[in-house]
């Protein structure tokens, strides 16, 4: 995987599994297709429509949120953290 492509790794501090992304944001329905939380946008559709998404411990009904390091994200029980890069 090239390095400017997030990825997932486990993070070894709090058990949760990390997204790394560039300093920036990024939008909510990427965040769970690179995490493999879903297969594709319209599985995230359907998720997020049926408030089955949560960030930061609360639903989450937009696909396009901008999310920055340091949210955590949450479907049916998997969470990951987002961490910046660098």
């Amino acid at each position: 995987m090239p390095p400017s492509e997030p990825r997932s790794t486990p993070a070894p501090d709090d058990g949760l599994d990390t997204v790394e992304i560039r300093e920036g944001t990024i939008r909510l329905g990427q965040v769970l297709k690179l995490a493999s939380l879903v297969e594709d946008g319209v599985e995230a559709a359907e998720l997020i429509r049926n408030g089955l998404v949560k960030v930061n411990g609360e639903i989450e009904e937009r696909r396009g949120r901008q999310l920055s390091a340091g949210d955590v994200v949450e479907v049916n029980g998997a969470r990951v953290r987002l961490v910046s890069r660098g």
